[in-house]
């Protein structure tokens, strides 16, 4: 390749945009094929969670049946869980209509057979002895119900005997799919068949798995047994369980088995729950606001029915005061009409029932009925039926033992896995042996390769050596060390000799090389202030350092917290620091600080205040393969979503990107703010009017994303640090991106990147390579007759990756704790021509430029600096207290979406920074 010395340094950005565009029809991009394998590396041997399937019925073909559920009087059935049942009661009932035919349904409107059905059109009338809890029956000693007696009401609700009701079932021929589509998928054929061959496949997982009484979480399945269970605090207990999906790999149709995780309300009396969610005593210390909000359609059984019911509310009274109309038996009024009388809840249950109720007189009673018929229990006899998933945002203390508890070493991962097959028995299966599937019980074997460790060096020019992807800083200095000018101590009430840690973190820094003066103060927050709400505390904060600072704000500030994790003084104080002011800042909670803490402290630091820890011996050398011989620019995208209890909150996107070519360890970010769960939108490249500094691609999606990404201020970031070089090529790392989205990707996004390049520069045309990193997946590798993780550095690239496409898995990090978990690699598209031992030894090396630590880590350092800065980012203010005009820093919308909350822009003095380490 060229060096790129000579190229044209980079123009501003052309506003002329002509009156018509010819549009001409483009040929569609798919995902490369692989055009090789890797061959460097020590060759190791691998068993891998994937079992082989053999299919012998070839010429069959499944054949796909849409279903319609209606109520007896026409209304569609629209409640969630109900379709099984029905189906299943279809099969019950006429299975020799149905020809004998075993079904897969997929619990919506999907059914699959073997073979065709009888017609085309069938429809049935079934009928369910128990209904939904919504219409629950009576038996006599049910809960009361606000219009009048349980058994009356009921009656006249379900206008037929109490215990049934009846559904029509209509079923419909949709598609036929030939079982060979499977074979077009093993040699890399991909089309809808193929893909619907699979997911019917999985669909038979699923019903295998509904009938043994799972939880089902898309292709995850849960069983409801003690064993499973892991207690997380608050009432909310994490369950184990199992993932399966077939998948089309080089060595044939395989299906991946794997561990899961979920979590779930525990179950049992609704009151212990309640109790252990707050944290509280005993139910008179409840706060009921919270807990209705808690418990809102939650499934509870009562003592006096097997019905299940679902929580709509609380009562606005207690039970000894709220009250409903009962019909009294034998008493008519003057019209001949029953007579009604009033009673409580309390009494109806204890006097009418002669039901004890020791503690429920004075607490809300639970409602399951309707908003104009309210039917209420008494909490005391609610509990909670298992398997309930808790989708409520975790606590950090849920969220740290949930990671913690669902760890398992390769041995006992290894053990689960054989033991879950053996319990499914999948051979058994009906619908898998009519379609000729077999699955074998061993793990399959294959061969990964070992990478050699990349060459690090640190300063004064010293070698680094890693071993089992882990370096030491002991006796050595940084690779390019800082110095920190007028600095100060923020302490927000933690418990330290602060004076003392100042005076080793300048003895530890000495000896990495950065000079630290003596603070010019301590600051300790006023006692007044410690109960105040975060943004006030950090404002009176800086009311109190400032007047010490009268040429200009510090440098650097060490802030002191007192809480580890989750302090809310957190994201007030880095907006005031990287946004209002400038400021380069570290916080810590002291509680157990040595000189190994102290160094990984110094890491951060130096890096923020635009330091180098440590880098490749091949970046000043240019020995990185074929990023190091022209200008090349990696990106590293992410995106931070709303956490489970939180969808609604904008999406945080990310970018870094590299700087200082040749270098590839030093990056600057930008992030911005994006509507929650967008869909792609229609325009990605829009140039501005006048100078307007649009940047050369305004909004690249992904994963329903919106990032603005390769934006004119990165881009003119990367020329003027790399000797006024634009970038030939050009990197990009794409994060969380699905397989059903690569074609969105390479169409739409890569098209629109290309296309503002030619817009800012005719006869600039940079090449590119399109690399999708996934940690989200569920194949795990474990080395053959060890109970060790695999080596860091491992790659696997054969027998079951895609039969075709360009994709290798990669262990770049060494599995200290639980069972290692490698990253997917998907080159999507590559016209710089990279090899595969090329491209993968980039990869790696990449791996080992992550400034914050001293260990290799599992995915490329661009990818995890750009989810920093998102999460940094996200949490600088909450997003209902931003202002929707604040910067060009956000506001990123799909089409008719209201408008986002804008991030702040940061300060000029950081925004080139590493802020985000």
């Amino acid at each position: 390749m060229e060096h790129s010395e000579a190229m044209e340094p980079l123009p501003p950005a052309t506003t002329e945009i002509p009156d018509s565009v010819e549009i001409a029809s483009k040929p569609k991009r798919v995902p490369m094929r692989r055009l090789g394998t890797g061959s460097k590396g020590q060759k190791i041997s691998i068993i891998t969670n994937h079992f082989k399937v053999g299919y012998t019925n070839t010429g069959g073909h499944f054949f796909h049946y849409s279903i319609a559920l209606f109520y007896e009087d026409g209304r569609p059935v629209e409640a969630k869980g109900i379709g099984r049942k029905l189906i299943d009661k279809v099969y019950e009932t006429y299975e020799s209509e149905l020809g004998n035919k075993t079904f897969a349904y997929d619990g919506e409107k999907s059914l699959f057979t073997v073979g065709p059905l009888p017609r085309n059109k069938l429809e049935y009338t079934v009928v369910l002895d128990s209904v939904s809890s919504k219409r629950a029956k009576e038996n006599g000693n049910g809960s009361p119900n606000a219009n009048g007696s349980p058994h009356e009401g009921d009656r006249k609700r379900l206008r037929r005997a109490p215990q049934s009701k009846s559904f029509r079932v209509d079923i419909s021929f949709a598609a036929k799919i030939p079982i060979q589509a499977i074979a077009s998928a093993l040699r890399g054929q991909d089309s809808e068949n193929s893909q619907e061959a699979l997911r019917v496949l999985d669909i038979i997982l699923r019903q295998h798995a509904a009938k043994e009484g799972c939880l089902l979480v898309r292709q995850s399945f849960f069983k409801s047994e003690d064993k499973n269970y892991v207690d997380l605090g608050g009432g909310v207990l994490a369950c184990r369980g199992s993932h399966s999906s077939f998948r089309a790999t080089q060595g044939g149709l395989s299906l991946n088995m794997d561990g899961s995780t979920t979590t779930i309300v525990q179950p049992g009396p609704l009151v212990d729950f309640l109790i252990a969610n707050q944290n509280v005593r005993d139910p008179f210390q409840l706060d009921w606001t919270k807990a209705k909000r808690t418990i809102k359609n939650l499934r509870i059984k009562v003592p006096t029915s097997n019905l299940e019911y679902r929580i709509v509310g609380l009562s606005d009274s207690p039970c000894r005061e709220q009250t409903f109309s009962l019909k009294a038996r034998g008493s008519k009024d003057e019209n001949g009409d029953d007579q009604m009388v009033e009673m409580t809840v309390y009494d109806y249950f204890v006097n009418h029932h002669g039901r004890e109720l020791r503690y429920s007189a004075d607490l809300p009673c639970i409602n399951v009925g309707k908003p104009k018929r309210p039917t209420y229990f008494p909490i005391e006899h609610c509990s909670l039926v298992p398997l309930q998933r808790y989708t409520k945002a975790l606590t950090v203390h849920q969220r740290s033992n949930l990671v913690e508890r669902s760890r398992q070493k390769p041995q006992e991962k290894m053990s689960n896995l054989t033991e879950t097959m053996r319990s499914n028995n999948y051979s058994a299966d009906p619908m898998l042996r009519s379609c000729g599937i077999s699955i074998q019980s061993q793990f399959t074997q294959v061969e990964g390769r070992v990478l050699t460790t990349p060459k690090l060096k640190a300063g004064n020019g010293e070698d680094l050596f890693p071993r089992n992807g882990r370096w030491s800083f002991n006796n050595k200095k940084f690779a390019e060390a800082t110095k920190i000018g007028p600095w100060a101590v923020a302490n927000f009430s933690a418990r330290c000799d602060v004076r003392s840690l100042c005076r080793d973190l300048a003895r530890v820094g000495e000896t990495k090389g950065i000079l630290i003066d003596p603070p010019v103060n301590v600051f300790e927050e006023n006692p007044q202030f410690r109960r105040a709400p975060p943004p006030i505390r950090v404002e009176k904060m800086f009311e109190q350092m400032m007047p010490e600072f009268p040429k200009g704000p510090p440098h650097f500030i060490l802030c002191l917290l007192p809480e580890r994790k989750n302090c809310d003084i957190y994201g007030p104080w880095k907006k005031k620091n990287l946004a209002d002011f400038g400021i380069f800042n570290q916080c810590l909670s002291p509680m157990r600080v040595n000189d190994q803490y102290l160094t990984n402290l110094l890491l951060k630091i130096n890096a923020k205040l635009g330091g180098l820890n440590s880098i490749l011996s091949a970046e000043p050398s240019r020995g990185l393969p074929v990023v190091s011989s022209n200008p090349t620019m990696i990106f590293g995208m992410d995106v931070s979503h709303g956490s489970p209890g939180h969808s609604d909150v904008p999406s945080i996107a990310a970018v870094v990107g590299s700087r200082q070519w040749p270098l590839v360890s030093r990056y600057r970010a930008s992030v911005r703010s994006q509507s929650p769960k967008v869909e792609m939108i229609d325009s990605l490249f829009k140039p501005g009017p006048g100078d307007e500094d649009t940047g050369i691609v305004r909004l690249l999606i992904v994963h329903n994303i919106q990032y603005s990404v390769l934006s004119r201020e990165l881009l003119l970031d990367f020329y003027t640090s790399s000797g006024q070089r634009k970038p030939s090529q050009i990197v990009i790392f794409r994060d969380g991106v699905s397989e059903s989205q690569f074609n969105q990707v390479l169409n739409i996004e890569l098209d629109q990147i290309i296309e503002a390049c030619k817009f800012l520069d005719e006869k600039w045309s940079p090449k590119f390579t399109v690399i999708v990193a996934q940690k989200n997946h569920h194949t795990k590798f474990f080395k053959a007759g060890s109970p060790d993780n695999v080596p860091p550095g491992t790659v696997i690239d054969t027998q079951v990756c895609h039969p075709h496409n360009n994709d290798f898995y990669m262990c770049a990090h060494a599995g200290m704790i639980g069972t290692t978990r490698p990253t997917h690699y998907h080159v999507l598209f590559d016209d710089i021509g990279f090899t595969a031992d090329d491209l993968q030894e980039l990869i790696h090396s990449l791996s080992y430029v992550y400034q914050r630590s001293t260990t290799a880590i599992s995915i490329v350092s661009p990818v995890r600096y750009a989810h920093l800065a998102a999460t940094q980012v996200s949490m600088f203010v909450k997003f209902e207290e931003m202002s929707e005009t604040s910067s060009s820093h956000g506001g990123l919308t799909s089409v008719g979406a209201p408008p986002v909350p804008e991030l702040p822009r940061l300060h000029k003095n950081v925004c080139a920074s590493m802020f985000f380490c």
